[in-house]
């Protein structure tokens, strides 16, 4: 008899040890909550895999209760998600057709107009108009940012235009290379981004001759521009909206993207993403102007940046103020003899001393 009140006492302390651990473990804390518990039970039962108001609480954002560390651990199903998703697809038809609009803008133009040329007076005097430092400069910016502008095109249009093109076996390696290079290279940007800076901000002050050039710009394109400083109104656009703006709003969205494990929320990664996309393609299609003027479309234009010499009558068609301000000794450059920039410059600058032969 006593075994017997034995066992119903420790059965009855075991079943109510069980119902106290279920009533701790239960997800209902109040009335409300036990009723939609109940309904989530009952839609099971009658619609498996159909419980819609299971998903609408899951898909509503709201915190929840989970024994995991961190931020947003409590949120399964982020909302915002799909609206991210979904404006993702629109945003990059729009970038690049930009991208594709610039191209063949500059390709009409450059078949209607040709190169932007001077009139050449034969042998003169060069001025060095880019110190080798410069160039080094502008060289390292130029090939991060062209590797970057490439790799991020085929990471984000890849999939609509070079698949149907290449297939998935070699688009497959293209995007991975190109994932791997966009997020080793692109924080090269932040020592090329301020050494560039520092190097030409001297001469990208923004003054009433950079107005009057913009009104005047068809000019530019015809043979006879405004008269510009070192850097005229075009070039400063390019530095401060390409360089200063986008490239650095590149920068610090990038770096949210590429180290997640700085305990960012999933919104701010998605705006972070949203706005990467947006800079690139703009800062891409300023790029390409930027890209064919200092290359076929305007003569001498690359030899300047290659080899850091123009010569007198470059200088003087297209920056004239900074031509008389070097001519009266203002300016940092000086003119100089062919054979003496080439003797500074070593084998590298020889080209100078035959092209003004």
């Amino acid at each position: 008899m006593k075994v017997l009140t034995s066992f119903v006492a420790a059965l009855t302390a075991v079943v109510c040890l069980a119902a106290t651990m279920a009533a701790a473990q239960s997800p209902a804390t109040s009335a409300a909550d036990a009723e939609r518990a109940k309904q989530q039970q009952q839609r099971q039962l009658t619609q498996p895999l159909n419980n819609q108001p299971l998903w609408s609480e899951v898909r509503s954002g709201a915190p929840q209760t989970t024994t995991v560390v961190g931020r947003e651990t409590n949120v399964l199903i982020q909302p915002e998600g799909q609206t991210w998703r979904a404006a993702r697809t629109p945003l990059m038809a729009i970038g690049g057709w930009l991208v594709v609009l610039a191209v063949v803008g500059l390709a009409v133009f450059y078949a209607w107009r040709g190169k932007l040329d001077y009139e050449h007076k034969g042998r003169e005097r060069v001025i060095e108009r880019f110190s080798p430092m410069d160039r080094y400069a502008h060289w390292l910016l130029a090939i991060t940012w062209v590797t970057l502008a490439i790799t991020g095109l085929i990471l984000s249009i890849g999939k609509t235009v070079l698949l149907p093109l290449v297939g998935y076996t070699l688009f497959s390696w293209l995007a991975m290379a190109s994932k791997g290079l966009h997020n080793f290279i692109g924080p090269v940007l932040i020592v090329a981004i301020p050494f560039l800076f520092v190097r030409f901000i001297r001469d990208n002050g923004i003054g009433v001759d950079d107005f009057k050039w913009f009104i005047n710009i068809m000019g530019y394109f015809k043979g006879h521009e405004h008269p510009s400083g070192r850097f005229n109104a075009g070039e400063k656009v390019v530095f401060w909206i390409m360089l200063v703006v986008l490239s650095t709003t590149l920068v610090v969205t990038g770096l949210i993207l590429v180290f997640p494990n700085f305990n960012q929320t999933r919104s701010t990664m998605q705006l972070a993403n949203v706005v990467h996309m947006s800079a690139a393609y703009i800062a891409i299609a300023l790029a390409c102007v930027h890209i064919y003027l200092g290359t076929i479309g305007m003569t001498n234009a690359y030899r300047a940046m290659r080899y850091g010499y123009v010569d007198e009558s470059w200088a003087k068609h297209h920056h004239l103020r900074w031509y008389e301000d070097v001519v009266a000794g203002r300016a940092r450059q000086k003119l100089v003899q062919p054979e003496e920039a080439a003797r500074a410059e070593g084998d590298a600058a020889a080209s100078i001393r035959q092209r003004t032969a």
